[in-house]
């Protein structure tokens, strides 16, 4: 049994734009339908979604055989949680709320076994084939893809040092939380906001590393891409979902000769019960 290839890190080294979606449905049935929707890659998200170890496994299992590559948000820059999920075979990891080199150290560290890192081992993991795979514990790191999300200020401040570290893969620009911090909750497309990510990118472009974002918006999303984002996810299931259920209900109803019926209650036609004339009981 051979160590699965990351195609999705092999594209970033090879400067080949990734176009992925984001999932926060936690459903392994969704999950499938999506990996095999023509997306490179897609985030399995654990940070703001309701999925736990299992519902990762259920999804993984799911996008067996696609050739969409998953990319795993867990909840925090935690030793044990990236211990549990690589043991399990995630191979990418999307590590949220990084602002210092030593956070990013620490992140590689928790990927790598000693003496390169701090990575708990395990003798068969389903990583591993269970087993299988021959000397997986030497050469599992050439397939792992470690990305660090900035999203605050002092991680811009500490940018650079961030994306220098040994061992990460690209940087991720949380347009989100990273508005919210300067000054512009809500709002990922104000022009301070827009400026600030434009200069991120260049910046992790120059240290050689490969840069990421998320945005909703079609014509943002090419413009990051012609920035040189090399890791650009265009949407959110939940979002995909919402908005085709609820487009698809207005048009069937507009303009249609379609009233729903009020709800009536009916009346029961069941045969009354008499008192027994002893006691009054019914019977």
């Amino acid at each position: 049994m051979d160590l699965p290839v990351n195609h999705f890190k092999r594209a970033l080294l090879n400067q080949q734009a990734q176009i992925g979606l984001w999932s926060h449905l936690s459903s392994h049935i969704s999950t499938e339908i999506l990996a095999h929707s023509g997306f490179d890659w897609l985030v399995l998200d654990m940070e703001h979604s309701p999925n736990e170890l299992p519902d990762i496994l259920s999804q993984l299992q799911a996008m067996t055989g696609s050739a969409t590559q998953a990319v795993v948000r867990p909840p925090w820059n935690d030793m044990v949680t990236f211990k549990r999920l690589l043991d399990v075979g995630v191979q990418t990891l999307l590590v949220p709320y990084i602002q210092t080199a030593e956070e990013a150290r620490d992140a590689v560290a928790y990927t790598r076994y000693p003496p390169h890192g701090v990575r708990g081992y395990a003798g068969a993991p389903r990583a591993s084939g269970y087993g299988r795979i021959p000397d997986y514990a030497k050469r599992c790191a050439d397939e792992l893809c470690v990305l660090l999300q900035v999203e605050t200020v002092q991680g811009l401040e500490n940018l650079e040092a961030i994306a220098n570290t040994p061992g990460v893969d690209g940087v991720f620009i949380g347009p989100g939380d990273l508005s919210a911090a300067l000054g512009h909750l809500g709002n990922p497309k104000h022009p301070d906001v827009l400026a600030v990510i434009d200069r991120a990118i260049a910046t992790i472009r120059a240290c050689g590393k490969a840069p990421g974002i998320l945005t909703g918006d079609e014509t943002l999303a090419k413009h990051y891409l012609a920035q040189g984002c090399l890791f650009v996810a265009v949407g959110a299931d939940q979002n995909l979902l919402r908005d085709s259920a609820q487009a698809l209900s207005k048009r069937m109803k507009a303009g249609a000769p379609y009233k729903r019926k009020p709800h009536v209650e009916k009346a029961c036609n069941a045969p009354s019960i008499q008192p027994h004339p002893a006691d009054g009981r019914c019977g």
